[in-house]
């Protein structure tokens, strides 16, 4: 379901979002993304909107605040992946 190079970008980054890790390896970290329903966003403007939707207040947040977001996942190929913690 996940790419691979999402499921890696979240296994190397994961301390962004948790103080602890939750995967200790590729297998969990694919578990992970999926038991928590994990978005690719292929835009930020798409990211904008699926956190919008789910009640976040982004309206006064530019473009580079949210690829900060804690929950937001920059993938090498520019696409996002949304994890919810």
């Amino acid at each position: 379901m996940y790419t691979e190079e999402c499921i890696q970008t979240f296994l190397e980054n994961q301390e962004q979002l948790f103080d602890e890790p939750v995967a200790e390896n590729y297998e969990e970290a694919e578990a992970f993304l999926e038991d928590c329903m994990a978005v690719v966003a292929d835009s930020i403007s798409e990211v904008r909107k699926y956190l919008s939707g789910m009640g976040a207040d982004v309206d006064g947040m530019s473009d580079d605040e949210l690829e900060e977001a804690s929950e937001v996942f920059v993938l090498p190929d520019g696409k996002y992946l949304i994890v919810e913690g």
